[in-house]
């Protein structure tokens, strides 16, 4: 039996911020049907129930004994693990059991592709993907409770760049690789939040949902990995049609590490992006959370660290990343998440010509390899600006890891 919709769940699809509708529209997606708009709304009540059991497991015998055998499989495989609790034991060994479906061509040119957007997918990411994203307010409960405000919101970029950087590392998807580790260290802290959070006095399910739940998780999927990839065409960064199934490949087999339900992956690119719309009908409700958690973002820059005239670098920066969001979602969505001034779009025309040029060459024999090579390196560039000392993922749910220290 389908569990009922929390009461965040809106009466009926909302409206969509502009830049997916317009890749809805073509694309030919249709709004979410009656039935499937319900089944999304269902799902915010489904969580993990097999990373769940691990946790459940670990905690029963206790996180201090329990947490070195579990980074121990993450690393060297579960084979190397002795006494493992059995709910341990039998999720790695499903994880490490990569699914036929999973094409590794596909996720090599699809980590070049991403690589390739270099710094400007990571401001499409920030600016567009993380910032609207907080006009989805059901999902701001949970990331309020984990101590979000406190952290910063510069700290959690950082982290969930860092994830995506080592997603699209070279070998990052190899069982034990880079982007295998973090994807599934992201997975045990969401569930460390559902215990968590779900176990708050002030947490009600029949109001807000099972926290880090399936459709929330659906969209922070195809909104981190997808959205990017697609944004950056605004900045005249495109990809072949090819390349771009390839991105959904990649978000496909990275949903299915993170604990994604197969109902909620994406087939093909077509798909990626009726999954992304579908969730944003169902959750782009803003409320004052949403001011809360995206106005500290418009003061970032001025913390960034530039070793030369760090003040004026700052101000640009400041300049620049509010334009990039005032271009592409509105001045409307803005003033929802609490800017109330003007922003001027000067960096998507100054970049543009530049990028066709870059996405020119990418196509040419050996192209692609250079491309994501450079893009790599200036992502990595702009990641020690924001954050000088190593980041580490998952470091902001601060309350959730002294629980999974103790």
């Amino acid at each position: 039996m389908t569990a009922a919709a929390p009461a965040r769940h809106p009466d009926q699809p909302c409206r969509i911020p502009k830049g997916i509708e317009i890749f809805s529209r073509l694309l030919r997606i249709d709004p979410p049907t009656d039935a499937e708009f319900a089944r999304l709304g269902s799902a915010l009540m489904e969580g993990d129930p097999a990373m769940d059991a691990v946790v459940d497991a670990m905690s029963a015998a206790g996180m201090r004994e329990t947490r070195p055998l579990f980074e121990k499989a993450l690393a060297d495989g579960i084979d190397s693990v002795a006494g493992a609790p059995a709910a341990m034991e039998q999720f790695f060994r499903d994880a490490e059991r990569t699914p036929d479906w999973v094409d590794r061509d596909q996720l090599v040119l699809a980590a070049q592709v991403m690589q390739s957007g270099g710094t400007d997918g990571l401001y499409i990411a920030r600016d567009v993907a993380l910032m609207g994203g907080y006009l989805f307010s059901g999902f701001n409960q949970t990331l309020l409770r984990t101590g979000a405000l406190k952290k910063g919101s510069n700290k959690r970029f950082a982290e969930t760049s860092r994830w995506a950087l080592d997603v699209i590392s070279a070998g990052g998807l190899e069982v034990g690789g880079a982007g295998y580790r973090s994807t599934i260290r992201v997975r045990f802290i969401h569930s460390m939040v559902r215990r968590h959070v779900g176990g708050m006095a002030d947490w009600d399910d029949d109001l807000f949902g099972v926290p880090v739940n399936q459709t929330d998780m659906a969209a922070t999927l195809v909104g981190s990995l997808v959205a990017p990839s697609v944004g950056v065409a605004g900045l005249g960064l495109v990809n072949s049609p090819r390349e771009y199934e390839a991105v959904a490949h990649l978000t496909r087999y990275v949903g299915w590490l993170i604990g994604v339900d197969d109902e909620f992956l994406p087939r093909d690119f077509r798909d990626a992006i009726r999954i992304l719309a579908h969730t944003s009908a169902a959750l782009s409700t803003p409320d004052e959370t949403s001011r809360q958690l995206a106005m500290p973002m418009f003061d970032d820059p001025d913390e960034w660290h530039y070793d030369t005239f760090p003040r004026f670098r700052r101000a640009l920066a400041r300049s620049q990343h509010m334009g990039i969001a005032f271009a592409f979602l509105g001045p409307g969505a803005l003033r929802k998440l609490g800017f109330s001034g003007v922003a001027v779009p000067w960096y998507p025309p100054m970049v543009i010509g530049l990028n066709v040029a870059r996405s020119l060459a990418a196509q040419l024999p050996g192209g692609r390899a250079r491309a994501a090579r450079s893009g790599e390196r200036r992502a990595e560039s702009f990641m020690t600006t924001m954050a000088p000392v190593p980041v580490v993922v998952g470091d902001s749910a601060a309350a959730v890891n002294a629980h999974a220290h103790a």
